[in-house]
C-alpha cells in the first residue's frame, strides 16, 4: 500500500487492523509505505526527561507507541515502511527479522550507489565514516511483534532536514550521533517517489514476497474494521 502523507495515529490504527487480519489468515501479509507529518514517536524504552528537548511552539506532534526502542522523528521526505508480516513464514526470530529489515535498507541504498553499514549493538543503518566525517545514521528501525505478527518497521531519511534528530530529541538515545539523508549523501535532490520503487523491490527480495499494489483511493482508512482491531488487541 502506497499511502502518501498519513497522520501517525491513523497509520497506527491501520497497522493494528491489518495485523489482526493477518494473524487470522483473513488477508495476505501486507507492506505499507508512507510519509508522516512532523511527529516525534516515543518507544517503550524512551527516557522522556532526558531525551526530549523540543522547543516551545515547535510544529510537531508527540506520539506514544508500542514499538521497541527509544525516541525518533518522522517527517515529510522520509520513507516509512510498515511491514505487517507473519514471522511463522520468516523464521520466528525477532533478531533475524530486524537484521532482514537492515538488509532491505542496505539493498535500497545500494541501488543509488550508497553503501549502508550496520554496527553491532546499534539497530538501524548508517553511512560509514568518510572524508573526515564520522558514522552518520540514515535509517532507524523499531518493531513490535504480537503472536509473531509484526507492526512498525523502518524510517529511511530520503530528503529532509535532519536537524530535529539532534536539536529536538536525543534520537534513538544516542548522544552526539550524526544523522544524514540520501539526498545529502548523493549531493542532489531526491524524492520519496524515486526511492520507493527500490525500497519495494528490496523488501520483496529479502522476505521472498511477491508484492502487488493495493488500491488506496480511500487513503489510510482502507480495511479499518473494528473486528480486526479487536483481534489485534488480544
Amino acid at each position: 500500500m502506497n499511502l502518501g502523507l498519513v497522520p501517525y495515529g491513523e497509520a497506527l490504527e491501520l497497522q493494528r487492523s491489518l495485523a489482526g487480519a493477518v494473524s487470522q489468515g483473513a488477508i495476505p501479509e501486507t507492506v505499507i509505505f508512507l510519509e508522516h507529518p512532523p511527529v516525534v514517536t516515543i518507544g517503550r524504552r524512551t527516557e522522556t526527561e532526558s531525551e526530549l528537548h523540543i522547543p516551545e511552539g515547535a510544529a510537531v506532534e508527540i506520539a506514544e507507541t508500542d514499538r521497541g526502542g527509544k525516541s525518533t522523528f518522522h517527517g515529510p521526505g522520509q520513507l516509512v515502511c510498515y511491514p505487517i508480516l507473519d514471522l511463522h513464514e520468516h523464521g520466528k526470530d525477532v533478531k533475524r527479522y530486524v537484521r532482514d529489515l537492515e538488509d532491505a535498507l542496505i539493498h535500497t541504498l545500494a541501488a543509488f550507489g550508497l553503501e549502508g553499514v550496520r554496527y553491532d549493538g546499534l539497530t538501524g543503518v548508517w553511512m560509514a565514516p568518510s572524508s573526515g566525517q564520522g558514522p552518520r545514521k540514515i535509517a532507524s528501525i523499531g518493531v513490535h511483534v504480537s503472536r509473531w505478527v509484526t507492526t512498525h518497521g523502518y524510517a529511511l531519511n530520503v530528503d529532509l532536514d535532519p536537524a530535529p534528530f539532534t536539536e529536538w530529541i536525543t534520537a534513538c538515545g544516542l548522544e552526539d550521533a550524526q544523522f544524514t539523508t540520501m539526498a545529502r549523501e548523493l549531493g542532489r535532490p531526491l524524492g520519496v517517489d524515486e526511492a520507493r520503487p527500490e525500497a519495494i523491490r528490496a523488501i520483496g527480495e529479502v522476505f521472498g514476497l511477491v508484492l502487488e499494489e493495493l488500491p488506496a483511493d480511500d487513503g489510510a482508512g482502507l480495511w479499518r474494521q473494528s473486528i480486526h482491531a479487536a483481534l489485534a488487541a488480544r
